[in-house]
C-alpha cells in the first residue's frame, strides 16, 4: 500500500512539473512573438509593454483553462474506461481473461505461463489489471486538473516576463536581437526539461523548440515592420 501511494504522489508531481514547463515555454514563445512583432512596427516602449502585458494576461488565463479542460477530459475518459472494464469483468469474466492472456502470449510468453499470470493478477487486482491491459493506463495514478491549471497559471507569466522585460528595458538598436538571444537560451532549457519529463531525445526536442521560437519571432517581426 505504501508503494502505491508513492507512485501516485510521483505521478502527480510529474504532471504538475510538466504543466509548469509547458506553461513557461508557451509564455516565452507567445509573448516574445507579440513584443518583437510590435517592436518591429517601431512603436513606443509603452505600446510594447502594454501589448506584452495583455498577451501575458490572456495567455495565463488561456493556458490555465486549457490545462484544466484537458486534464479533466482525460480523467472523465479514464472514469468511463474503468466503468466499461468493470462491466466486462462482471458480465463476461472468461472473455476478458482470454483477452488479457492472449496479450501476454503475444509478447512471447507460453500459453500456460500466460494463463497462470493472468489468473494470479486478476485475483488480486482485477480492475487495475483489466484497465491497464485494455486501455493502457494505471487507474491508481491520478492526475489533478486543478494542480495542472495552477502550475500553468504560475509558470506562463514567469516565462513571458523574460522577453517582456528584456525588450522594454533594452529599448535600443540591439534590444530586439538581445531579446531573441535570451529567448533562445530559455527555450533550450525548457525544451531539454520537457524532453527529460517525456523520456524523449533532448537534442531533437531542443532543436524543435528553438526553431519554433525563432520562426515565431521572425514572422511576427516581419509582419510588424509592414506597419512602420
Amino acid at each position: 500500500m505504501k508503494n502505491t501511494n508513492k507512485k501516485i504522489s510521483l505521478a502527480a508531481r510529474v504532471n504538475i512539473i510538466r504543466a509548469g514547463v509547458m506553461g513557461a515555454n508557451d509564455g516565452i514563445v507567445s509573448v516574445a512573438g507579440i513584443v518583437i512583432g510590435v517592436a518591429g512596427a517601431r512603436v513606443s516602449t509603452y505600446a510594447i509593454l502594454l501589448s506584452g502585458l495583455a498577451g501575458m494576461l490572456a495567455g495565463t488565463i488561456s493556458m490555465a483553462m486549457g490545462e484544466w479542460v484537458s486534464v479533466s477530459t482525460q480523467r472523465d475518459s479514464e472514469k468511463m474506461a474503468m466503468i466499461h472494464e468493470k462491466e466486462r469483468l462482471d458480465n463476461n469474466f472468461g472473455r476478458e481473461f482470454e483477452y488479457i492472456k492472449n496479450k501476454y502470449v503475444a509478447t512471447g510468453i507460453s500459453d500456460t505461463l500466460a494463463a497462470k499470470a493472468t489468473n494470479e493478477m486478476l485475483q488480486d487486482r482485477p480492475l487495475e489489471v483489466g484497465v491497464r491491459e485494455r486501455y493502457g493506463f494505471n487507474p491508481n495514478e491520478k492526475t489533478s486538473a486543478i494542480s495542472a491549471a495552477i502550475a500553468s497559471m504560475i509558470s506562463f507569466p514567469i516565462g513571458s516576463a523574460l522577453p517582456l522585460l528584456t525588450i522594454t528595458l533594452l529599448r535600443s538598436g540591439n534590444g530586439i536581437l538581445v531579446t531573441m538571444i535570451s529567448v533562445v537560451i530559455a527555450l533550450i532549457f525548457t525544451g531539454w526539461a520537457a524532453a527529460k519529463l517525456g523520456n524523449a531525445d533532448p537534442k531533437k526536442a531542443v532543436v524543435r523548440n528553438v526553431l519554433a521560437g525563432l520562426l515565431t519571432m521572425v514572422v511576427t517581426y516581419i509582419v510588424g515592420t509592414q506597419f512602420v
